[in-house]
């Protein structure tokens, strides 16, 4: 169980270490704030639009009476929306991180030479394209396990009690599981670290991944939270994955003196 204090204290140091540099920080919110806005839209649409569209997919419900229609048709829009608010809780940060790739390649790798006892940081020395084209593929590989998940987690939902109970605690376990991966491949990426090689360094420290992203996924199902954390959460998952990977971690630079050390295994 200390794992699970050590991931929660990497989660706290990766926040402060943005806030310490605060021009970092104010990068690493960029690709956020678009993710936002394109999310945004498109639950806008759904508010909009998720109506007619239920209607136009239902066109054998035309002729049913009042109120038999409405209410079938409303429950659908209701199902469409929540199944469109799970997918953007979901797939924000693939998305965040896909977009923001150069964004935080850069500040992972500041964080790594920042921490690094020889003041280097890895490098896959791979082109720009094919880290994009990386990251992009196992992204949607971790999407379509998630999904998978989100949909069993939702349709548990309706089970009396363990629904409303057991199901959304579970989904928030799960869901830090998820975005941990998808946080930490950034510094594992530049290592050279392929994704089913990564799963089993995560799943073999689950309680250090548990402590690091389940408070974070839920702290992301609170609106905005998601964009101003999400610096924070690319350096922590950067010390995590030194962690992850064995590489020692010496004295922090003046700028980050008062935390002079990480917790070591």
């Amino acid at each position: 169980m200390r794992d699970l204090g050590v991931g929660f204290r990497y989660l706290l140091k990766g926040q402060r270490w943005v806030v310490r540099h605060g021009k970092q920080y104010g990068f690493g919110l960029i690709p956020g704030l678009i993710t936002l806005v394109l999310y945004a839209a498109a639950l806008l649409a759904l508010v909009l639009w998720g109506e007619d569209f239920v209607a136009w997919s239902t066109p054998f419900a035309d002729d049913w009476s009042s109120p038999w229609q409405g209410l079938f048709r409303g429950l659908l829009t209701a199902v469409l929306f929540a199944l469109g608010l799970l997918l953007s809780v979901i797939t924000f940060t693939a998305v965040t991180l896909l977009i923001g790739q150069p964004f935080y390649e850069i500040l992972s790798e500041k964080v790594d030479r920042d921490v690094s006892p020889d003041g280097t940081a890895p490098e896959s020395g791979l082109p720009l394209w094919r880290e994009l084209w990386i990251s992009g593929r196992d992204s949607l590989r971790i999407v379509l396990r998630a999904a998978v998940w989100g949909v069993l987690l939702f349709a548990l939902g309706f089970v009396p009690v363990v629904g409303q109970t057991v199901v959304p605690v579970i989904g928030v376990v799960v869901t830090g599981f998820f975005l941990t991966e998808e946080l930490t491949a950034v510094a594992l990426q530049r290592r050279r670290v392929e994704l089913r090689d990564r799963l089993g360094m995560l799943r073999s420290r689950k309680t250090l991944v548990w402590g690091f992203g389940t408070p974070l996924a839920a702290a992301f199902l609170v609106p905005f939270v998601a964009v101003f954390l999400m610096p924070g959460a690319v350096a922590g998952a950067t010390l995590l994955a030194r962690e992850l990977s064995g590489e020692e971690t010496g004295e922090e630079t003046a700028a980050t003196a008062p935390d002079a050390k990480l917790v070591s295994r």
